[in-house]
């Protein structure tokens, strides 16, 4: 890995599209819906379309593909390695699940692959992914400031709407120490490139989250004692100067979020199965 090649970033991005027009309670009832939706439902159909229509809410934002780029690819890559352990530590999950057993390869120790549980570990690794661009959408199209105010307009204490909006501001600069102290490392000889065998590597990249996890503790101590100094939490309410109103787009995205949640609940509820399966 080439620090300097490290460009993508999660944090919010104005480029003026749609969804950046919305209020931030809309992108975050919609983001609370989605994981809603996809954790009702073990139905491969819907996560499919949960996936092609996050990924196109995506390309809406109008946020350079090589921005996230980097993370969906280790998001996928995560993900990959779940589902392998799932089924080291169950190969035959899938058959308990759905029913039946029909044998793909056999192997020994108990490890021989169906093809139920092939189709459980696909759906399940997919489950997971669909709820990642969702994810980027709401952080690339909710200014924190703006989020905390919508937050705190509809009864969050403002102590909690403002520790969420530092959360949303301090991930930009969690990205910029993490490559400050990968390029202080590599300077001190520690390789972490593809040349290097994957459990040393493993081993190199812990040595950085050590030095990242402490210069984070020491920020969070120093934005502590600066809030404390200004009086921060003496009033029982404040002003916002993001504030932003619900529009009629809003609202009406609001009605439509109600509904689609609604309808995947009663799906769940209604249908005799919990997993879809057209084998």
């Amino acid at each position: 890995m080439n620090a300097s090649k490290m460009k993508f970033g999660i944090n919010y991005v104005d480029t003026k599209s749609p969804l950046h027009q919305l209020n931030g309670i809309t992108k975050f009832a919609l983001f609370i819906a989605w994981v809603s939706v996809v954790l009702t439902t073990f139905d491969l159909r819907l996560i499919a379309l949960l996936i092609v229509a996050g990924l196109g809410l995506l390309k809406l934002t109008r946020v350079p593909f090589s921005v996230y780029k980097p993370l969906l690819i280790a998001t996928a890559s995560v993900l990959s390695l779940n589902a392998l352990f799932m089924y080291l530590l169950a190969p035959g999950q899938g058959s308990v699940f759905i029913g039946s057993t029909t044998e793909l390869i056999a192997l020994p120790a108990g490890y021989t692959l169906t093809q139920e549980t092939l189709f459980y570990l696909v759906t399940v690794t997919l489950k997971y992914f669909s709820m990642f661009p969702i994810a980027l959408v709401f952080v690339f199209t909710t200014h924190p400031t703006e989020f905390a105010a919508s937050l705190n307009r509809i009864g969050v204490p403002y102590k909690i709407a403002y520790a969420v909006s530092l959360t949303l501001r301090y991930l930009p600069e969690v990205k910029n120490d993490f490559v400050n102290i990968i390029h202080a490392q590599q300077a001190r000889g520690l390789d972490i490139s593809k040349s290097t065998p994957l459990f040393q590597r493993m081993q190199n990249v812990a040595r950085i989250l050590g030095p990242l996890i402490f210069s984070s503790l020491d920020k969070a101590e120093e934005i502590s004692n600066a809030m404390t100094l200004r009086g921060f939490g003496r009033n029982k309410s404040r002003t916002w100067y993001s504030l932003k109103p619900l529009s009629r787009a809003d609202k009406i995205c609001l009605v439509m979020i109600v509904l689609v949640v609604a309808a995947a609940i009663a799906k769940r509820v209604l249908e005799p199965q919990l997993f879809w399966y057209p084998f």
